[in-house]
């Protein structure tokens, strides 16, 4: 997987730098806290691999900026999708759940593209059995279109439309040395 990510990324046009990531970020974490009137009962739950590595930037940059403290989470949707028959297996990642739990909070779910909302829906049911939050949000670095469920997020770092047969590639510095988003078409 890591080496398709490679080839992706040396193939694409960068649509964001890194200043761009950061922007992005920041501003996110200003709207999260300005639409939840502080970060006060809120958690901001990552979706690995880069969900998890933006959610943890997120919960620096509200502290940054609003100077209190939102708790993380990370939540595998490994076991939730609805295409595991039909994909390679795959290794569940790591689940991190705050010790108060989620019940009564805000969930930020955090992922780095939004394309067909399966993965998010994934997100959500894996929610279901950790607890019941007061309240879901969704925040994406990028939403790429092409939705198949009714999903819609509420945070959105860059709009990008694409057709189908492009692939939208996000770098981080954590997981891939440098920051990113690429745009190129399919393998």
């Amino acid at each position: 997987m890591a080496e398709v990510h490679a080839d992706r990324a040396s193939r694409g046009k960068e649509v964001l730098g890194v200043g761009d990531v950061a922007r992005s970020l920041t501003r996110i974490a200003y709207e999260i806290v300005e639409r939840n009137g502080g970060s006060d009962n809120l958690v901001i739950a990552g979706i690995p691999t880069r969900g998890a590595t933006l959610a943890r930037r997120l919960v620096d940059r509200i502290r940054e900026v609003s100077g209190t403290h939102a708790e993380l989470a990370i939540i595998d949707t490994t076991m939730y999708r609805d295409d595991l028959a039909s994909q390679p297996l795959r290794a569940p990642k790591e689940t991190l759940v705050p010790r108060a739990g989620i019940n009564g909070k805000t969930v930020i779910l955090v992922d780095d593209v939004l394309y067909t909302g399966r993965t998010i829906k994934a997100a959500l049911d894996a929610l279901s059995r950790i607890g019941r939050p007061a309240a879901v949000q969704l925040a994406v670095l990028v939403d790429r279109g092409h939705r198949e469920l009714p999903i819609r997020p509420d945070y959105v770092g860059k709009n990008l439309p694409t057709s189908r047969d492009e692939i939208v590639t996000i770098l981080l510095d954590e997981t891939d040395g440098r920051d990113g988003v690429l745009l190129g078409k399919g393998l």
